[in-house]
């Protein structure tokens, strides 16, 4: 999640735990709901201050059933194969749906998954059959605090996927935050960010603009109506310093589920954030 809790250091968390259980629950931020999905058995919806964050299959850790999920999981497995040793940073941890599909699909991954909410973090270990440390670490934190600690090229992948409501915090879609991922980057590592904008893309036109300032190469996601500005929705935006792979079988696998997306390579990306600012930290007075 996005908010600021001052004064709270990063800390793992390991809460043993009975499995999921129906109800609503006080977390540091508000409230977390947890409610069975009524059309998949062992399947959760995991709902934070009302806003629907999380899908999890306890039967299944490679069903994600939010497209967008889909969307970043088919660009991840276009650049790495499955025996690949991937350092994994998720930046907005909720019921770590992602980091539990990864570690399905990449045994080897080494994994850390920052969530701001302690609580939250506790009551997901409990419930979800998430993979122990050091497989997958659970860190409590601040998204952009947490990051700007790490050593550099000490990750192949960061995924930003941090929301305070409908929006992400301001100060992580900046070029400076942008630079500190870059930063923790290998030189073939990926950023990508899950990016939700309103029909005018005034936002994900910024986003875009400051990626591709910071990265050699870039590419997004979405689905069509989304991309001509039709509706609310969610963007993939990515970078890298290494080419993305130009592997037909990726608009292929991005065209299948409920919602078929298309994919911007570089090119196209670019033209789109030609007119858009740098998203810039504010100046210190």
């Amino acid at each position: 999640m996005g908010r600021k809790r001052p004064g709270k250091d990063p800390v793992e968390t390991s809460a043993p735990g009975a499995g999921p259980v129906a109800g609503t629950y006080p977390i540091d931020t508000g409230t977390c709901e947890l409610v069975p999905d009524s059309f998949a058995s062992d399947s959760w919806i995991l709902m934070v201050n009302g806003v629907h964050s999380s899908h999890i299959d306890l039967a299944d850790p490679r069903h994600l059933d939010f497209e967008y999920m889909r969307w970043i999981a088919a660009l991840v497995e276009s650049r790495w194969r499955p025996d690949a040793s991937l350092r994994a940073l998720h930046l907005g941890g909720a019921a770590c749906s992602l980091a539990r599909y990864f570690a399905a699909v990449y045994p080897g991954a080494r994994q850390v998954a920052v969530e701001l909410d302690g609580r939250l973090a506790e009551l997901v270990r409990g419930w979800f059959d998430l993979p122990r440390a050091p497989l997958l670490r659970l860190r409590v934190g601040e998204a952009r605090a947490v990051t700007e600690t790490l050593h550099d090229g000490s990750r192949d992948l960061v995924i930003r996927d941090v929301f305070a409501g409908a929006k992400t915090p301001v100060p992580l879609t900046t070029a400076e935050f942008t630079a500190h991922a870059r930063r923790v980057l290998a030189p073939d590592g990926v950023y990508v960010v899950n990016c939700g904008d309103t029909p005018d893309l005034r936002g994900a036109r910024a986003e875009a603009a400051t990626i591709c300032a910071a990265f050699r190469y870039t590419a997004a996601i979405a689905d069509p109506a989304m991309l001509k500005g039709r509706r609310y929705g969610n963007i993939i935006l990515a970078g890298s310093d290494a080419p993305f792979a130009e592997d037909p079988g990726l608009p292929r696998a991005l065209l299948g589920g409920g919602v078929p997306a298309h994919l911007w390579d570089d090119a196209k990306l670019r033209s789109f954030a030609a007119d858009a600012r740098i998203l810039h930290d504010p100046v210190s007075s």
